[in-house]
């Protein structure tokens, strides 16, 4: 009986140490398998990783490049309107700031993204900048066309102007000429004085005479300006001098664009009909003997002359 027994205390020891050893087995097998799958989803996520920061890698990559075209491009763009320009050059500072920021967080998908999205809104700016700059430069264009078109209708009216200007000058310089009065029946005597100075007698010797009369006729003119017409007659000596009662500018006048001296002046009233008048001459100086040349104007023109010789 305590063979038996002991004998099977042995069988059951045995038993229980079996026992132990598979479930010590059994444990190991389940912490392997559990290890096992562990390691390959750790392996799993390490290349997801890598995946994962490649993505990363190459759309940084993609976005750099992206933003270094996009950087060419506002530069190429021109506005001539300042006000765009400024607005053009704000965005390609801002693309300089998502270059520095695209390098900075290189491995942060989140904010490459963001980056990303940026981009593309300036990308998308950038096209309307182009639209607007296309337009502006055919509007500029088409109305560079319109203001050559202009000038050469403003060139061809300037040059119709001009031609009316010049016939207006002509036909001014034509009724100017037509309504200058002419002068005839001329007459230039030396006469002298007697009985007190009221008779006069013609003399043809310098050393008795004391004035040269001077007769004349203002002939017909309906253009000319009706109304009092002062006549100038101007005398020169023998010796060159102008004959006048005093050389002061109150016996100074101008005639034919210059000016002289007057020996007599008379003031008829025109009525556009032949009207005749009489002027006596004289000056500071004795007569001398030789030829005076004597001319008649009227309204700054010379409209007459003659000469006279004295013995």
């Amino acid at each position: 009986m305590t063979q038996e027994t002991t004998e099977n205390k042995q069988e059951n020891k045995k038993r229980r140490v079996v026992i132990i050893l598979w479930i010590c087995v059994g444990t190991l097998l389940c912490t392997n398998m559990v290890l096992l799958w562990w390691l390959l989803q750790l392996k799993s996520e390490v290349r997801t990783e890598k995946v994962i920061v490649k993505e990363i890698t190459s759309e940084r990559n993609n976005l750099q490049s992206d933003l270094e075209l996009l950087k060419r491009d506002y530069e190429d763009l021109q506005a001539s309107d300042e006000a765009m320009q400024l607005e053009i050059e704000a965005k390609k500072a801002r693309i300089e700031e998502l270059m520095r920021e695209a390098a900075k967080h290189k491995n942060d998908a989140y904010i490459i993204k963001k980056l990303r999205e940026e981009t593309e809104t300036l990308r998308a700016i950038m096209k309307g900048f182009v639209r607007t700059i296309d337009s502006l430069n055919t509007l500029n264009q088409t109305l560079v066309e319109e203001k050559k078109v202009l000038h050469k209708q403003l060139g061809a009216e300037k040059e119709k102007q001009n031609v009316l200007k010049q016939e207006k000058e002509e036909l001014k310089t034509t009724i100017a000429k037509g309504s200058i009065l002419t002068c005839f029946n001329i007459t230039a005597k030396a006469v002298s004085f007697k009985r007190g100075g009221t008779k006069e007698s013609e003399t043809n010797k310098a050393k008795k005479a004391q004035k040269i009369k001077i007769g004349f006729t203002l002939g017909e003119n309906k253009i000319a300006k009706a109304g009092e017409k002062t006549v100038y007659i101007r005398i020169v000596t023998p010796d060159g001098k102008e004959m006048a009662t005093s050389y002061d500018e109150g016996n100074k006048f101008t005639f034919d664009k210059s000016s002289g001296y007057y020996a007599g002046k008379e003031t008829l009233n025109y009525a556009n009909t032949e009207i005749s008048g009489v002027t006596y001459c004289e000056g500071q100086d004795p007569f001398v003997a030789g030829s005076y040349i004597v001319e008649i104007t009227c309204d700054g023109v010379v409209i007459g002359s003659t000469t006279l010789k004295l013995d």
